[in-house]
């Protein structure tokens, strides 16, 4: 267990605050600000003392490694990292057509290409450690992810950063139009305690020590738990939450125990049956908010390996699953299931279907996928699907054995191989096995999400960006199935730079294309960004009547959330 010092909690906000006082509002300059607004919240009217919030994840955690860069950090995984850093503004993946919400920016312009980007640094701001954020800040945070590739899984061309006054101007390779939320929604680091250490191992760090310039502060870290008090120095004003305890729970269903008894007041878990078994236990507190964008959940299949480095396998796998049976089995049907082939979900996608693929659907046909395997060659013998040698076709599903509605959404695909003669096996690994395995090519098949974002582009990078493609053996940010085609990868260059609406509904329409004959991945349902969350001792969450913000408590938009969280009435 990690305790920190008496003098470093010196600069960290008092546990306990009287309840009368008021949650965060929006300072006046970021409230008048053209870019975004935020509706101050009102005063709280009960005078009880506020409640610590626990967040639960079903994110296993072994050691303490607060680095906001690796993914796979305990930060990241349970969230905590986006309530230590900030983004330059807050981006509503709920709503990625909204203007953003300014953050540690107070302001930000584009030069007509996309190719400059100025960002005005908001005064005023301190790190935890009390030194003032500065916009030198900012722009050693932007060049330490043009420097290393691994601190910039975005792929963000940056080139030129500068200081100007208060403003940063960063120059780019290419237009960032698709990237133009993403260079904005990035976190600052301070420059006065990154400077300094190893450039090759930063991603290594397990920065032990956090400042942050976000409302709350490392406490104690521990197995069960992980502690963070607030800030009485935070930039935007006091805070309704006193105290948050992050906790890693094994699986879904450890968590939905957790939800029932109350013991966790956010957090995200999947719940089968989840009217009857969540919200049933509290009709008044107990809420889910699931709102859907342009992210999917796909079954990545690892192109470079039998038997998916044959499209025709691909395709044939594609055409026998039964989405809206997986949609109901495996998620109570708060997925939906994808219907276009071009795997984006509707109506979100709908502006972005080439019009020439508007047509065509995702449905079973069996006899379509036998025919496709016997004209590749394949043969079924007493039942088993043969290849051209005489070798039974194959393959194994993966995936963290914790996360039900994957393993069963594996179980799904298994029964459909089994209609083409294919017999497949689902293997539950370790979570940080199959973090390990599926980045570095070691997979068949495997669940896996992708981004969401303003546009498609997110949607199919995740997928097929040959941009990050890595051999086998080296970890990979996306693209897990090492796919490549070099039409597509052309394409996605130009829907990135161009400037020209035409030019990049051409360039999408190439890579649905691709996407639609090639099936480097098999897109299932549609990805909600899900969380849920109880109002027994604080209200404000982000809801259907209010879909401010990504709900998840591991989004970047944690803070925002924590900002307009008040005290429930009668608390």
């Amino acid at each position: 267990m990690t305790t920190r010092t008496a003098a470093r909690r010196t600069v960290r906000a008092a546990v306990r605050r009287a309840a009368g006082v008021a949650s965060l509002t929006v300072p006046v300059a970021l409230v008048a600000s053209a870019c975004g607004l935020v509706s101050p919240a009102e005063e709280p009217a009960d005078e009880a003392a506020p409640s610590v919030l626990t967040i639960g994840m079903p994110n296993s955690v072994d050691e303490e490694d607060n680095n906001p860069f690796d993914s796979g950090s305990a930060a990241q995984k349970l969230g905590y990292a986006n309530v230590l850093y900030e983004p330059l503004a807050q981006v509503n993946l709920v709503d990625p057509a909204q203007d953003p919400t300014p953050w540690l920016a107070s302001a930000w312009s584009w030069d007509a290409g996309y190719t400059e980007l100025r960002v005005t640094v908001r005064e005023g701001v301190l790190w935890s450690d009390g030194e003032p954020l500065t916009p030198d800040d900012v722009a050693f945070t932007f060049a330490l992810r043009r420097d290393d590739p691994a601190l910039n899984p975005d792929l963000l061309p940056y080139e030129d950063v500068r200081v100007e006054g208060r403003d940063v101007v960063v120059t780019f390779g290419s237009g960032q139009y698709v990237n133009r939320t993403k260079a904005i929604n990035t976190f600052v680091v301070p420059e006065h305690v990154w400077a300094d250490r190893p450039a090759q191992t930063l991603l290594e760090d397990p920065n032990v020590d956090p400042v942050g310039t976000g409302p709350y502060v490392l406490e104690e870290f521990a197995p069960d738990g992980v502690t963070l008090t607030a800030r009485d120095d935070y930039w935007g004003g006091p805070l309704a939450v006193p105290e948050l305890r992050y906790v890693a729970y094994p699986d879904n269903d450890s968590l939905t125990a957790a939800y029932v008894s109350g013991d966790v007041q956010w957090g995200w878990a999947y719940i089968p049956g989840y009217e009857r078994v969540y919200l049933a236990a509290d009709p008044d507190h107990l809420h889910q908010f699931a709102p859907t964008g342009l992210a999917i959940d796909a079954l990545f299949l690892n192109t470079q390996v039998p038997p998916f480095d044959d499209v025709a396998v691909r395709r044939a796998l594609n055409a026998v699953l039964d989405r809206e049976s997986i949609s109901n089995s495996a998620t109570s049907g708060v997925w939906p299931p994808l219907r276009s082939a071009t795997g984006l979900p509707l109506p979100a996608g709908d502006p972005f279907v080439a019009p020439e693929l508007a047509d065509r659907a995702l449905a079973v046909d069996v006899p379509g996928a036998t025919a496709i395997l016997e004209d590749a060659g394949y043969e079924l013998v007493d039942g088993v699907l043969q290849d051209e040698e005489g070798t039974p076709v194959t393959f194994t599903l993966t995936n963290p054995s914790g996360w039900t509605d994957y393993m069963w959404e594996l179980e799904a695909v298994k029964e459909a191989a089994a209609r083409l003669g294919i017999a497949a096996t689902v293997e539950g690994q370790d979570e940080a096995e199959w973090f390990d395995k599926i980045g570095k090519g070691d997979f068949q098949a495997s669940m896996h999400w992708t981004d969401g974002g303003a546009t498609p582009w997110d949607t199919y990078s995740s997928q097929m960006n040959g941009a990050h493609l890595r051999p086998l053996g080296t970890s990979a940010d996306a693209n897990f199935g090492r796919f490549q085609d070099a039409a597509a990868d052309a394409a996605f260059q130009t829907y990135a730079s161009s400037t020209d609406e035409a030019e990049r509904a051409a360039a999408l329409a190439t890579i649905q294309h691709v996407y639609v004959d090639q099936v480097p991945a098999i897109p299932l349902l549609g990805r909600p960004t899900a969380a849920q969350y109880s109002t027994v001792a604080y209200t404000g969450f982000p809801s259907d009547a209010d879909p401010y913000a990504s709900p998840q408590p591991t989004s970047p938009a944690a803070s925002l959330i924590l900002t307009r969280l008040v005290p429930s009435a009668g608390e």
